[in-house]
């Protein structure tokens, strides 16, 4: 009797295990792409105060570089796209948590963030330079010891003044968006570091009110974040970049942004 016992105990145990394995097989399938596709829409986690990649304009929309192209990837994949404003700073938990699908608006690579997310290929070149005032006596990174210097919080910009030698004796005020930066200078900060679509935006913008130093403090890249397991998703929305550069479309987008086609995707 105690054989008969041990054998179908030693049958349900296997059949658990079988079906268990199966369970967690399940759990770890990724359904990143189907699960936007039948939601119909795209949620974009994005710094809204980022010109010209993304920004409110003088209409209260969301406008930019970086929302032409995720319009355009959206419609391509039959999807609505929802455009989430987020602290730049939580961003990584925004994603996270699953308030937003990806991160997209002058998003650049770095090693500690593809350590927390999944990074998208490269699909444009960026620099961080320096912006002072346009009356500044500031000529170079050399004028700047014993300065006060603007930088986003949570920014590769941030990162960048880390490492430059000739910051480490700067005064590094961080404030939350590249807009109170450029505010605050000449009114609290002497000089600030931001990426360079974002000062040559600005110095268009408002002529004669800043200037860009020839000061290349890092060469970096743009990428969209994604959460770590949502490759299907991250692919899908890289074959549609792909696409739009072969048709024409993503040199039309930039060319409208930057006069000219300065993206990187193949």
């Amino acid at each position: 009797m105690k054989k008969i016992v041990i054998g179908l105990l030693t049958v349900i145990l296997a059949a658990s295990c079988l079906f268990g394995c199966g369970s967690k097989k399940e759990s770890t399938e990724d359904t990143s792409l189907s699960d936007v596709q039948k939601k119909g829409e795209m949620v974009l986690g994005l710094d809204a105060s980022f010109p010209p990649m993304g920004f409110t304009d003088e209409d209260q929309e969301i406008v930019g570089f970086d929302i032409d192209l995720a319009k355009e990837v959206a419609k391509r994949m039959d999807v609505e796209l929802k455009l989430q404003p987020i602290n730049w700073d939580s961003k990584e938990q925004e994603l996270d948590t699953g308030n937003i699908d990806c991160i997209w608006n002058g998003l650049t690579y770095s090693k500690d963030r593809a350590k927390a997310m999944l990074c998208s290929e490269p699909y444009m070149e960026n620099h961080q330079v320096l912006v002072v005032p346009a009356n500044s006596n500031i000529k170079s990174l050399d004028d700047i010891k014993d300065k006060s210097v603007g930088v986003q919080e949570g920014s590769t910009a941030a990162d960048a003044v880390d490492q430059t030698d000739e910051l480490k004796d700067a005064e590094i005020i961080l404030l939350p968006d590249n807009v109170q930066i450029l505010n605050d200078l000449g009114n609290g900060c002497d000089a600030a570091v931001m990426d360079e679509v974002v000062a040559r935006y600005y110095t268009e913008e408002d002529e004669g009110k800043y200037k860009v130093l020839a000061a290349d403090l890092a060469t970096e890249d743009y990428v969209i974040g994604f959460r770590k397991d949502d490759k299907a998703l991250c692919k899908e929305v890289e074959d549609q970049l792909k696409e739009m550069a072969k048709d024409g479309t993503l040199a039309k987008i930039s060319e409208k942004w930057f006069g000219e086609d300065i993206t990187t995707i193949k």
